[in-house]
């Protein structure tokens, strides 16, 4: 990496790069390792860890010529965070159950976002991060000041409130009162699988492989009939739909 950024014989691409340039490719690269690992594609999952580790050295490597930190300082700090939050492994702490080391990692989160100098319960949610994941956290970090529903009963009253107001908004055809009354909806959906103990991210992810098996059974299925799927009326389409749903779930 010292070598691609050298000023003299380095890449011209490498060069030209900075923070803000190089943040999207490590969102990609971390997308492609989750999706190996969903593929359980072990051998694309190395090669796509070493992606992602490339990023972070090209990071360290930006950080060191500013003098901001080095590869040692990053995992230097990470090995302290590691140590810090888990006082049941490395001191003295007695802790045996999974429930009770995420709440004191969250305690330990909550002490330290305490120290930065924001002390919103809110602090630290990444606004990069995917809406729906974001939401999750925002809702999560709520709940644990006491900002919550008590039960699922009032996450689903709060759906059909947030219903109702975006189907207001379209008789409205304001376009950008429409979006916002759905951004409601979307994000109390979140709240809902929050208190189902549901990750919203993993579902909406399940529901997508599972459209795109359905979808492509019933094109395959139009194409070796030797039809184009344009050229279909909707209720021949719901039919092959319905067949395409059975044959997918049989498999």
């Amino acid at each position: 990496m010292r070598k691609l950024r050298d000023p003299d014989d380095g890449c011209p691409w490498d060069l030209e790069q900075d923070f803000s340039s190089i943040a999207p490719y490590t969102i990609e690269e971390a997308y492609e390792v989750a999706d190996a690992i969903e593929r359980e594609d072990w051998q694309e999952l190395r090669h796509e860890l070493g992606d992602l580790l490339f990023q972070v050295v090209f990071y360290a490597q930006m950080g060191e010529e500013k003098g901001y930190f080095d590869f040692e300082a990053i995992v230097g700090g990470i090995a302290d965070k590691m140590t810090r939050r888990h006082p049941h492994v490395f001191g003295d702490v007695e802790e045996h159950e999974a429930r009770g080391v995420r709440g004191r990692w969250e305690d330990i989160k909550e002490a330290e976002r305490a120290g930065t100098g924001d002390g919103s319960a809110l602090a630290g949610v990444a606004r990069a991060l995917p809406a729906l994941k974001r939401a999750q956290k925002l809702g999560s970090r709520a709940s644990r000041v006491g900002f919550d529903w008590p039960n699922r009963d009032g996450v689903r009253d709060k759906i059909r409130e947030e219903f109702d107001e975006l189907e207001g908004a379209v008789g409205t055809r304001d376009q950008e009162h429409i979006e916002e009354e759905l951004g409601d909806l979307l994000f109390s959906l979140v709240n809902l699988a929050r208190h189902l103990d549901v990750d919203p991210e993993k579902a909406l992810t399940g529901a997508n492989a599972k459209f795109e098996r359905r979808f492509r059974i019933m094109e395959a299925a139009i194409a070796e009939d030797g039809r184009n799927m344009r050229r279909l009326g909707l209720e021949e389409l719901e039919h092959l739909w319905r067949k395409a749903k059975r044959a997918a779930d049989n498999k």
